[in-house]
């Protein structure tokens, strides 16, 4: 999952920017408005974690714009405002999610957990497709109970596919969208191809069904 951290607290910032990469979170960081709208215009997000009290922008502004760029994003306004008002607004702008400072790293992280099982209609953190078993919030794969070896690549992977089951992804999607603008050493043109064809051998091993289907030309979906 890709999060855009909008806070001109440089300590919190980083703070939560930390928290999240430790939660396998792919994170980019706005101290600014303006840095924010620069990276809103160019990048696709899953989350906006978003303060609207920011120094140069309105954040509210803010949330106006990137719905122009990120129209599947989710946003939580984390701020130290309090007002009614404010947080009125900012629902009816779009915002699904409001967070007061100070607040715990771990209820953030649980609000976004929750996002994600509404967005992608999932009743509880476990997905279930034949024998196999994924936990979202664990982050682990079993088949009847039996632990999958996935590297965490691998699993990043596999999960983002099952949470946009039936819907084709292409390649720079999953790029961007699991790593980021980050590429290793080693990154060429089928550095997702190569992860594929590892995931579904491991697949395979206990289950003959083939889950994740080539899309010539495109890329990959997940069919259940």
């Amino acid at each position: 999952m890709r999060v855009l951290i909008v806070e001109d607290e440089k300590g919190l910032a980083t703070e939560i920017k930390e928290f999240l990469e430790k939660e396998e979170y792919n994170c980019d960081l706005a101290i600014t408005g303006n840095e924010a709208s620069e990276l809103i215009a160019v990048n696709p997000y899953d989350f906006i974690l978003l303060d609207i009290g920011l120094p140069d922008y309105n954040g509210l502004d803010l949330i106006k714009e990137a719905k122009e760029y990120n129209s599947e994003a989710y946003f939580i306004i984390i701020t130290a405002r309090g007002e009614l008002e404010d947080k009125i607004k900012g629902f009816d702008l779009g915002a699904d999610d409001y967070l007061a400072k100070p607040f715990s790293l771990l209820e953030l992280l649980s609000r976004v957990q929750a996002i994600t099982r509404r967005k992608f209609g999932q009743q509880s953190s476990i997905i279930h497709f034949g024998n196999f078993s994924l936990d979202t919030i664990k982050k682990y794969l079993e088949y009847e109970g039996q632990p999958v070896d996935l590297t965490k690549k691998e699993y990043k992977l596999l999960s983002y596919l099952i949470l946009n089951k039936n819907r084709v992804l292409d390649r720079l999607q999953l790029t961007e969208h699991i790593w980021g603008e980050f590429y290793e050493d080693d990154y060429d043109s089928n550095y997702i191809d190569v992860h594929i064809k590892n995931i579904r051998k491991k697949l395979a091993e206990y289950d003959e069904n083939n889950w994740i289907k080539t899309i010539r030309g495109i890329g990959y979906k997940f069919e259940i």
